[in-house]
């Protein structure tokens, strides 16, 4: 049993299985449908994590006969969820053909529209949009906006160009304007090595180093001035673990004060602006195993409102329905699991 009363919570980071190529072929045109068949292009084979892998999976989780039917049995049900978010981490991230990404893209959405939101009133998803076609990523933005039922803009932690560059300002506009809050969603598009040193041989190299992508985001977005501009934005780390943001915190805020005349428009300590516009998903949870030492660690952040409840399901990275962390001061329970989630998402209750 969970060690929280989860009832009426909303889980921040659900995956569906990732659609394949046969799964989007409804949603897609007659030329696009010539295209990813000609070409043999599946989604799913450019992702770099291995989904159908046991270590993917907790026992009993796989994916077989209906992934709706399983999730409601195993999620959403016994923990007595009021929602939860999908959040499809596709290959279109990496395609280098900016038409093509933004076709899957859109029949993504369709597909999760389609398949899952119809299905299940609790249900909401993160909008799938290509990055590397920013003026198609606002088309989609635009023609999604008016379902409610997406809530989030998804992206990677490791992408093409640090994400504060002004290249990527008209979609945080109209992301802004719809309520939408910016998803950075652990994983690379693979146009860089995976690491500040290059390319490295295990999985868990990639496991450590996933941290350094999210700091490297949420510097970028701070120092290029992303949330002057666009002060109502959110962004929400996903799967980024919690312990490594208190370092940033008090790392970047030192040496602002120092360089700061470089980026006269970041007005506030950096440590600042994280606690307005940064949130953090809770598994999978890297903290301390001495529940004291947990308690702390969340201390540093010095609030109460950044973290937000996720199960990461299918993801193994608790036993049982343990979803939340042995530590957690019981006092924030009831924001983690609810009360943030709904301040970070307004268009959840739409």
């Amino acid at each position: 049993m969970a060690r929280f009363e989860t009832a009426g919570a909303i889980d921040c980071d659900v995956h569906p299985p990732t659609p394949r190529r046969a799964d989007l072929i409804p949603y897609l045109d007659d030329y696009w449908q010539e295209i990813v068949t000609s070409r043999e292009v599946d989604a799913l084979e450019l992702m770099g994590y291995p989904e159908r892998t046991r270590p993917y999976m907790r026992p009993g989780w796989e994916w077989t006969g209906d992934p709706l039917a399983q999730m409601q049995k195993n999620l959403l049900d016994p923990l007595g969820l009021e929602g939860a978010i999908l959040n499809v981490v596709s290959g279109a991230h990496a395609l280098f053909d900016p038409y093509l990404a933004a076709a899957i893209c859109r029949a993504t959405n369709d597909w999760l529209a389609d398949k899952w939101l119809s299905r299940d009133n609790r249900l909401r998803a993160s909008m799938l949009v290509p990055f590397q076609n920013v003026e198609a990523a606002v088309e989609e933005i635009e023609r999604r906006a008016g379902d409610k039922r997406f809530v989030q803009v998804l992206t990677l932690a490791m992408t093409e160009l640090p994400l504060g560059r002004r290249t990527y300002w008209p979609i945080y506009e109209a992301a802004e304007k719809h309520g939408l809050p910016i998803g950075i969603h652990a994983g690379s598009n693979f146009r860089h090595a995976p690491s500040h040193s290059g390319f490295h041989s295990f999985l868990i190299e990639d496991h450590v180093v996933q941290p350094q992508g999210f700091s490297t985001q949420v510097a970028s977005l701070i120092s290029e001035g992303v949330f002057v501009k666009y002060p109502k934005l959110k962004a929400v780390m996903i799967e980024s673990g919690v312990t490594w943001m208190p370092a940033l915190m008090w790392r970047m805020s030192k040496d602002w004060r120092g360089t700061r005349i470089e980026v006269p428009w970041v007005k506030d300590a950096p440590a600042d602006i994280i606690r307005r516009h940064i949130r953090m998903t809770s598994q999978p949870f890297d903290g301390p195993d001495d529940v004291e030492d947990v308690a702390k660690t969340l201390d540093h952040l010095l609030s109460d409102d950044m973290l937000l409840f996720s199960s990461d399901y299918p993801h193994w990275h608790f036993e049982g329905l343990d979803v939340l962390p042995e530590g957690l001061p019981e006092a924030r329970v009831n924001k983690i699991l609810r009360d943030n989630v709904l301040a970070t998402y307004p268009r959840f209750g739409g």
